[in-house]
């Protein structure tokens, strides 16, 4: 059993609440991937409301992690969602957090096998 007054702060502490919450971090990667998205493509993409996306997209826009574009297509309204390369930054430090906590518990089951 670990020295509790030893110990130091667990790695997983350091998730970012707002990029590891599901649907946002499922955002940022489409984002990611696609540079650019209309809100129908991501909505598709990701199975979502209209409503449950726009709160997502808000709050990612809120912390600058991507720029919204409203616009139109012919005489539809349109938004668009492009990440932010401070989107980027904090996607990248979030899945290198994600590799390092699954390193250390692949590494702890297969010293158990």
């Amino acid at each position: 059993m670990p020295d509790a007054d030893a110990a130091e702060p667990h790695p997983a502490l350091g998730l970012d609440d707002v990029v590891h919450q599901k649907t946002r971090l499922a955002l940022l990667t489409v984002l990611d991937e696609a540079g650019r998205a209309d809100f129908p493509y991501l909505r598709r993409t990701l199975g979502l409301t209209d409503g449950n996306l726009g709160r997502h997209l808000d709050i990612l826009a809120e912390q600058g992690l991507i720029e919204l574009e409203k616009g139109y297509e012919g005489r539809r309204p349109r938004t668009w969602a492009s990440i932010t390369p401070a989107g980027e930054q904090a996607l990248a430090a979030e899945m290198r957090l994600l590799a390092s906590l699954l390193a250390r518990f692949t590494s702890k089951n297969s010293l158990d096998e």
